[in-house]
């Protein structure tokens, strides 16, 4: 498994926990102390951002990591990894 297929999928849920929370990333970034452009890059799966900020995105959602085994890749993420 690609870590940065695991990371793309890490950003979509927690882009997509945030929109079910009815929350703006302007809103996320308050509430986890971070920069607007920081929950951007967390939600874009971004290999550079620390796992801390990770952390406090999930924290400001009220949700957390659960370790499963990974599923493999779908078409659209395959093609994702070409782009």
């Amino acid at each position: 498994m690609d870590q940065s297929l695991l990371l793309s999928r890490l950003g979509r849920q927690i882009l997509e926990a945030r929109k079910n929370h009815g929350l703006t990333q302007a809103r996320v970034a308050e509430l986890s102390g971070l920069p607007r452009q920081k929950v951007i890059a967390v939600e874009q799966g971004a290999s550079t951002v620390a796992m801390v900020a990770y952390a406090r995105v999930l924290c400001a959602l009220d949700c957390e990591l659960s370790v499963i085994p990974a599923a493999l890749p779908t078409l659209e993420e395959l093609g994702e990894l070409f782009e």
